[in-house]
Protein backbone atom coordinates (compact mmCIF):
# COMPACT_ATOMS: atom_id res chain seq x y z
CA UNK A 1 0.00 0.00 0.00
CA UNK A 2 1.40 3.36 -1.00
CA UNK A 3 1.86 5.85 1.81
CA UNK A 4 0.02 9.12 1.42
CA UNK A 5 0.73 12.48 3.04
CA UNK A 6 -1.67 14.48 5.11
CA UNK A 7 -1.79 17.04 2.32
CA UNK A 8 -3.86 14.56 0.24
CA UNK A 9 -6.38 14.22 3.09
CA UNK A 10 -7.62 17.66 4.12
CA UNK A 11 -9.97 16.02 6.60
CA UNK A 12 -7.00 14.89 8.77
CA UNK A 13 -6.70 16.97 11.98
CA UNK A 14 -3.75 19.34 12.19
CA UNK A 15 -0.85 18.52 14.53
CA UNK A 16 -1.28 19.90 18.03
CA UNK A 17 1.25 22.56 18.87
CA UNK A 18 2.64 21.80 22.30
CA UNK A 19 4.92 24.84 22.31
CA UNK A 20 2.60 27.78 22.80
CA UNK A 21 2.01 30.33 25.52
CA UNK A 22 -1.65 29.34 25.44
CA UNK A 23 -0.73 25.84 26.59
CA UNK A 24 1.63 27.27 29.21
CA UNK A 25 -1.09 29.53 30.65
CA UNK A 26 -3.53 26.61 30.50
CA UNK A 27 -1.15 24.47 32.56
CA UNK A 28 -1.05 27.08 35.34
CA UNK A 29 -4.79 27.74 35.17
CA UNK A 30 -5.71 24.04 35.29
CA UNK A 31 -3.37 23.51 38.22
CA UNK A 32 -5.19 26.26 40.12
CA UNK A 33 -8.55 24.68 39.25
CA UNK A 34 -7.28 21.45 40.87
CA UNK A 35 -6.48 23.23 44.16
CA UNK A 36 -8.47 20.66 46.14
CA UNK A 37 -6.11 17.97 44.85
CA UNK A 38 -2.78 19.65 45.61
CA UNK A 39 -4.20 21.09 48.82
CA UNK A 40 -5.04 17.59 50.05
CA UNK A 41 -1.72 16.16 48.89
CA UNK A 42 0.24 18.92 50.62
CA UNK A 43 -1.57 18.28 53.90
CA UNK A 44 -0.96 14.54 53.55
CA UNK A 45 2.75 15.20 53.07
CA UNK A 46 2.95 16.77 56.53
CA UNK A 47 0.86 14.03 58.13
CA UNK A 48 3.07 11.38 56.51
CA UNK A 49 6.28 13.07 57.66
CA UNK A 50 5.17 13.15 61.32
CA UNK A 51 3.02 10.03 61.31
CA UNK A 52 4.86 8.20 64.11
CA UNK A 53 5.83 11.31 66.05
CA UNK A 54 4.27 11.97 69.47
CA UNK A 55 3.84 15.74 69.11
CA UNK A 56 3.72 15.74 65.30
CA UNK A 57 4.17 19.03 63.45
CA UNK A 58 4.89 20.84 66.73
CA UNK A 59 8.51 19.81 66.15
CA UNK A 60 8.53 22.49 63.41
CA UNK A 61 7.55 25.12 65.97
CA UNK A 62 10.02 23.88 68.61
CA UNK A 63 12.90 23.89 66.14
CA UNK A 64 12.10 27.43 65.01
CA UNK A 65 11.76 28.72 68.59
CA UNK A 66 15.07 27.17 69.67
CA UNK A 67 17.00 28.58 66.70
CA UNK A 68 15.51 32.06 67.04
CA UNK A 69 16.16 32.20 70.78
CA UNK A 70 19.77 31.05 70.52
CA UNK A 71 20.72 33.39 67.68
CA UNK A 72 18.73 36.25 69.16
CA UNK A 73 20.66 36.05 72.42
CA UNK A 74 23.99 35.77 70.61
CA UNK A 75 23.63 38.50 67.99
CA UNK A 76 21.95 40.96 70.35
CA UNK A 77 25.20 40.93 72.34
CA UNK A 78 27.48 41.03 69.29
CA UNK A 79 25.60 43.91 67.65
CA UNK A 80 24.77 45.79 70.83
CA UNK A 81 21.04 45.54 70.18
CA UNK A 82 18.17 45.63 72.65
CA UNK A 83 16.92 42.06 73.16
CA UNK A 84 13.17 42.97 73.42
CA UNK A 85 13.40 44.53 69.95
CA UNK A 86 16.02 42.31 68.33
CA UNK A 87 14.64 38.88 69.27
CA UNK A 88 11.31 39.49 67.45
CA UNK A 89 13.33 40.78 64.47
CA UNK A 90 15.34 37.56 64.20
CA UNK A 91 12.29 35.39 64.87
CA UNK A 92 10.21 36.85 62.04
CA UNK A 93 13.24 36.91 59.76
CA UNK A 94 13.81 33.20 60.29
CA UNK A 95 10.14 32.39 59.72
CA UNK A 96 10.13 34.14 56.35
CA UNK A 97 13.57 32.80 55.42
CA UNK A 98 12.55 29.20 56.16
CA UNK A 99 9.65 29.60 53.75
CA UNK A 100 11.95 30.97 51.04
CA UNK A 101 14.57 28.30 51.73
CA UNK A 102 12.05 25.47 51.52
CA UNK A 103 10.53 26.74 48.28
CA UNK A 104 13.92 27.17 46.60
CA UNK A 105 15.58 23.92 47.71
CA UNK A 106 12.51 21.73 47.27
CA UNK A 107 11.59 23.62 44.11
CA UNK A 108 14.74 22.46 42.32
CA UNK A 109 13.76 18.86 43.12
CA UNK A 110 10.00 19.17 42.75
CA UNK A 111 9.60 17.25 39.48
CA UNK A 112 12.34 14.71 40.20
CA UNK A 113 10.70 13.84 43.52
CA UNK A 114 7.33 13.36 41.81
CA UNK A 115 8.61 11.14 38.99
CA UNK A 116 6.00 8.44 39.57
CA UNK A 117 3.04 10.83 39.55
CA UNK A 118 4.29 12.71 36.49
CA UNK A 119 4.64 9.50 34.46
CA UNK A 120 1.35 7.93 35.51
CA UNK A 121 -0.96 10.86 36.33
CA UNK A 122 -2.13 12.95 33.35
CA UNK A 123 -2.19 16.30 35.10
CA UNK A 124 -0.58 19.75 34.67
CA UNK A 125 2.97 19.76 35.96
CA UNK A 126 2.27 23.00 37.84
CA UNK A 127 0.17 20.92 40.27
CA UNK A 128 3.36 19.52 41.79
CA UNK A 129 4.71 23.03 42.29
CA UNK A 130 1.46 24.19 43.91
CA UNK A 131 1.58 21.17 46.21
CA UNK A 132 5.12 21.98 47.30
CA UNK A 133 4.39 25.68 47.92
CA UNK A 134 1.23 24.81 49.86
CA UNK A 135 3.26 22.45 52.04
CA UNK A 136 5.66 25.28 52.81
CA UNK A 137 2.73 27.54 53.65
CA UNK A 138 1.56 24.98 56.23
CA UNK A 139 5.06 24.88 57.71
CA UNK A 140 5.03 28.67 57.97
CA UNK A 141 1.63 28.56 59.67
CA UNK A 142 3.11 26.31 62.37
CA UNK A 143 6.05 28.68 62.80
CA UNK A 144 3.73 31.67 63.24
CA UNK A 145 2.91 30.24 66.66
CA UNK A 146 6.42 31.32 67.70
CA UNK A 147 5.74 34.82 66.37
CA UNK A 148 2.54 35.12 68.40
CA UNK A 149 4.31 34.00 71.59
CA UNK A 150 7.19 36.45 71.06
CA UNK A 151 4.76 39.29 70.36
CA UNK A 152 2.87 38.58 73.56
CA UNK A 153 6.09 38.66 75.57
CA UNK A 154 7.52 41.86 74.04
CA UNK A 155 4.32 43.70 73.14
CA UNK A 156 5.22 46.45 75.59
CA UNK A 157 8.33 47.34 73.59
CA UNK A 158 6.91 46.87 70.10
CA UNK A 159 3.65 48.75 70.62
CA UNK A 160 5.48 52.08 70.97
CA UNK A 161 8.18 53.79 68.83
CA UNK A 162 11.49 51.99 69.45
CA UNK A 163 15.01 51.44 68.15
CA UNK A 164 16.73 48.08 67.76
CA UNK A 165 20.17 49.63 68.19
CA UNK A 166 21.27 52.96 69.64
CA UNK A 167 22.24 54.32 66.22
CA UNK A 168 19.44 52.60 64.34
CA UNK A 169 16.38 54.36 62.86
CA UNK A 170 13.35 55.04 65.02
CA UNK A 171 10.57 52.58 64.15
CA UNK A 172 6.93 53.65 64.57
CA UNK A 173 5.83 50.47 66.37
CA UNK A 174 2.93 48.09 65.81
CA UNK A 175 -0.21 49.53 64.22
CA UNK A 176 -2.93 48.59 61.74
CA UNK A 177 -0.17 48.44 59.09
CA UNK A 178 0.56 44.93 60.36
CA UNK A 179 -2.11 43.86 57.83
CA UNK A 180 0.30 44.79 55.02
CA UNK A 181 2.08 41.53 55.78
CA UNK A 182 -0.80 39.66 54.12
CA UNK A 183 -0.34 41.09 50.59
CA UNK A 184 3.41 40.88 51.16
CA UNK A 185 3.20 37.15 51.83
CA UNK A 186 0.83 36.62 48.90
CA UNK A 187 3.39 38.29 46.64
CA UNK A 188 6.11 36.10 48.15
CA UNK A 189 4.08 32.92 47.52
CA UNK A 190 3.37 33.96 43.91
CA UNK A 191 7.11 34.33 43.38
CA UNK A 192 7.74 30.96 45.01
CA UNK A 193 5.64 29.33 42.29
CA UNK A 194 7.61 30.76 39.38
CA UNK A 195 10.94 30.06 41.11
CA UNK A 196 9.99 26.39 41.54
CA UNK A 197 8.71 26.17 37.97
CA UNK A 198 11.83 27.73 36.51
CA UNK A 199 14.44 25.88 38.54
CA UNK A 200 12.38 22.69 38.68
CA UNK A 201 12.23 22.30 34.90
CA UNK A 202 15.91 23.20 34.45
CA UNK A 203 16.93 20.79 37.21
CA UNK A 204 15.17 17.85 35.56
CA UNK A 205 17.41 18.37 32.53
CA UNK A 206 20.61 19.31 34.35
CA UNK A 207 20.93 17.39 37.62
CA UNK A 208 23.86 19.55 38.76
CA UNK A 209 21.52 22.46 39.49
CA UNK A 210 20.11 21.24 42.87
CA UNK A 211 23.51 20.81 44.61
CA UNK A 212 24.69 24.14 43.18
CA UNK A 213 21.59 25.90 44.50
CA UNK A 214 21.91 24.21 47.90
CA UNK A 215 25.49 25.45 48.18
CA UNK A 216 24.73 28.96 46.97
CA UNK A 217 21.70 29.41 49.24
CA UNK A 218 23.93 29.36 52.34
CA UNK A 219 25.80 32.39 51.00
CA UNK A 220 22.50 34.16 50.33
CA UNK A 221 21.48 33.64 53.96
CA UNK A 222 24.56 35.37 55.35
CA UNK A 223 24.28 38.17 52.77
CA UNK A 224 20.63 38.86 53.68
CA UNK A 225 19.73 41.02 56.72
CA UNK A 226 18.15 38.27 58.82
CA UNK A 227 20.44 37.95 61.84
CA UNK A 228 21.76 41.48 61.29
CA UNK A 229 20.06 44.80 60.58
CA UNK A 230 20.51 46.62 57.26
CA UNK A 231 20.95 49.94 59.10
CA UNK A 232 24.36 48.69 60.25
CA UNK A 233 25.58 49.08 56.65
CA UNK A 234 24.54 52.74 56.64
CA UNK A 235 26.59 53.28 59.78
CA UNK A 236 29.74 51.84 58.16
CA UNK A 237 29.03 53.65 54.87
CA UNK A 238 29.38 57.12 56.38
CA UNK A 239 32.43 58.75 54.86
CA UNK A 240 33.54 55.53 53.12
CA UNK A 241 31.28 55.40 50.07
CA UNK A 242 27.67 54.34 49.69
CA UNK A 243 28.58 51.07 47.95
CA UNK A 244 28.40 49.26 51.29
CA UNK A 245 24.65 49.85 51.45
CA UNK A 246 24.29 48.05 48.10
CA UNK A 247 25.27 44.77 49.79
CA UNK A 248 21.68 44.56 50.99
CA UNK A 249 19.90 46.59 48.32
CA UNK A 250 21.18 44.44 45.44
CA UNK A 251 19.94 41.30 47.15
CA UNK A 252 16.37 40.56 45.94
CA UNK A 253 15.72 38.21 48.87
CA UNK A 254 16.12 41.15 51.26
CA UNK A 255 13.21 43.01 49.66
CA UNK A 256 10.90 39.99 49.78
CA UNK A 257 11.77 39.39 53.43
CA UNK A 258 11.22 43.03 54.27
CA UNK A 259 7.70 43.36 52.78
CA UNK A 260 6.57 40.59 55.15
CA UNK A 261 8.78 41.17 58.19
CA UNK A 262 8.55 44.96 58.50
CA UNK A 263 4.74 45.19 58.98
CA UNK A 264 4.79 42.34 61.51
CA UNK A 265 7.33 44.22 63.63
CA UNK A 266 5.91 47.71 63.27
CA UNK A 267 8.77 48.86 61.06
CA UNK A 268 8.51 51.50 58.38
CA UNK A 269 8.27 49.88 54.92
CA UNK A 270 9.89 51.90 52.14
CA UNK A 271 8.03 51.88 48.83
CA UNK A 272 11.09 50.68 46.91
CA UNK A 273 10.83 47.25 48.57
CA UNK A 274 7.40 46.78 46.99
CA UNK A 275 8.59 48.16 43.65
CA UNK A 276 11.57 45.81 43.44
CA UNK A 277 9.54 42.80 44.59
CA UNK A 278 6.86 43.60 42.02
CA UNK A 279 9.46 43.98 39.26
CA UNK A 280 10.99 40.61 40.07
CA UNK A 281 7.50 39.08 40.04
CA UNK A 282 6.82 40.23 36.49
CA UNK A 283 10.25 39.31 35.13
CA UNK A 284 10.28 35.97 36.92
CA UNK A 285 6.88 34.90 35.63
CA UNK A 286 7.84 35.85 32.08
CA UNK A 287 10.92 33.62 32.32
CA UNK A 288 8.93 30.79 33.92
CA UNK A 289 6.25 30.92 31.21
CA UNK A 290 8.91 30.86 28.48
CA UNK A 291 10.46 27.74 30.06
CA UNK A 292 7.01 26.22 30.55
CA UNK A 293 6.11 26.95 26.93
CA UNK A 294 9.24 25.35 25.49
CA UNK A 295 9.94 22.43 27.81
CA UNK A 296 6.72 21.53 29.63
CA UNK A 297 6.12 18.47 27.47
CA UNK A 298 9.68 17.19 27.98
CA UNK A 299 9.58 17.02 31.78
CA UNK A 300 8.01 13.55 31.77
CA UNK A 301 10.89 12.28 29.62
CA UNK A 302 13.62 13.96 31.67
CA UNK A 303 12.56 12.77 35.13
Amino acid sequence: MQATSTLEHPEAPPAVKSRSFKRAFADVREAWDHRELWGHLGWQDIKQRYRRSVIGPLWITISMATTALALGLLYSVLLGAELPAFLPYITVGFIVWNFILGCVTEGTDVFIANEGLIKHLPAPITIHVMRMVWRQVLFLAHNLVVYVIVMLIFIGTLSEPYRMTKEGPLQPGLSWEVLLAVPGFVLLAVNAVWVALLFGVISTRFRDIPPVVNSFINLVFFMTPIVWDASILQKFAQGQGSWRVLIAELNPVYHFVEIVRAPLLGHRVDWHHWAIAGGFTVVGWVLALVILRNYRARVSYWV
